[in-house]
Order: structure tokens, then sequence, then C-alpha cells
């Protein structure tokens, strides 16, 4: 009997143990974009912002061009411009997300490097990024003020990428659909390996 009971206290314990060592969404979140690395595909406005008509007109294009342990870059072209890359980093505290900006001789454009850090844990399909204090003291520098609160949020789903702005007065989305990748596009501007 004593060693029955024995037997079903460990394997409770190892059931606890096992609990514990739950999956962290962000990790998750971080492996579901880099399954997809090397791969590019379309994608389209579904907001209906005055603001976006300029670039629901054109082909959009995400590019998960590079993935390392602990970053994944992603060129987001709009038409011909090649100059935005989303930098996601993996960060001892969560994940981090840059907008790398450049102009056509890969030089970095004043507004760049801009982006916020996760203040929750999200969902292994679903993380948001306040902006941070660097880059509300670079929007405010440079007359966007507007932009000091900004979230963004990125999604992805087996079937579905999404890239998101909201703050008050404003929201863009653009929705990509991971079922069908296209023909991979050139490098953007000054874009190294």
């Amino acid at each position: 009997m004593r060693a029955v009971l024995l037997a079903t206290a460990a394997l409770a314990l190892t059931g606890c143990a096992g609990q514990g060592k739950a999956t962290d969404p962000q990790d998750s979140f971080m492996r579901a974009i880099a399954a997809h690395c090397g791969k590019a595909y379309a994608g389209r406005v579904v907001t209906t912002d005055a603001a976006d008509a300029s670039f629901a007109s054109q082909a959009l294009v995400m590019h998960v061009a590079a993935c390392e342990s602990d970053r994944v870059r992603i060129p987001f072209h709009v038409g011909e411009d090649r100059s935005r890359t989303w930098v996601l980093t993996r960060t001892a505290t969560g994940v981090r997300l840059k907008h790398d900006h450049r102009h056509q001789d890969g030089t970095s454009d004043v507004l760049t490097m801009y982006g916020g850090d996760t203040a929750t844990p999200g969902t292994p399909e679903r993380q948001e990024f306040p902006v941070d204090a660097d880059s509300s003291a670079l929007f405010r520098a440079n007359d966007r003020a507007v932009s000091v609160t900004n979230v963004w949020a990125m999604e992805v789903t087996p079937t579905r990428f999404a890239y998101e702005l909201r703050r008050p007065g404003r929201h863009f989305r653009v929705e990509f659909d991971l079922t069908q990748p296209i023909a991979t596009p050139p490098m953007p501007w000054g874009w190294q390996d």
C-alpha cells in the first residue's frame, strides 16, 4: 500500500512540474513566425482609414527574411518601396518590436528604430508593443507627437499574419495570407544579412 501511495505522489508531483514548465507564449509566438523564414506573403489593408489609401492601392508583401535564435527580421514592401523592416527581438523580459526605416541608398531615415517592448506575456498568437520612451522622444523631436501613444501589435496563426497600429483616432491593420507563399522580393535598401 505504501508503494502505491508513493507512486501516486510521484505522479502527482510530475504532473505539477510539467504544468510549471508550460510553453512561454512569447517563445511560441517567435517560433511561429520563424517557421516562415525565407518565405514571402502578399497582404492587404483591412482597415478603412482614409490615411491608408496609398497603402491599400499598392502590392503589400512581407518577407520573413532572416531568423536568428533571438531575432527575426521581416521586410515589409509597399509597392516598389523597400524602406521598411520589422525587427522582432526576444529579450530577457519579453519581445521587442523596432521599425528599421532606410532610404534608397541604404542610409537610415531620421525616423528609424522606433517601437516598443511587450508589457504583458500576450498569447502565442498575439503580442502588443506599446511605444517606448526612446521612440516617444524621437517622435517629439521630429514633430510626430501624435505617435507617442502608439501601440503596435502582431498576430500569427496557421493561416494569417497581421500587423497593426493603434492610437486614439487611428487604426491601421494589414493581413497576410500564410497559406499562399509568393516569390521572394528583392532585399530592402541597405539591408545587410
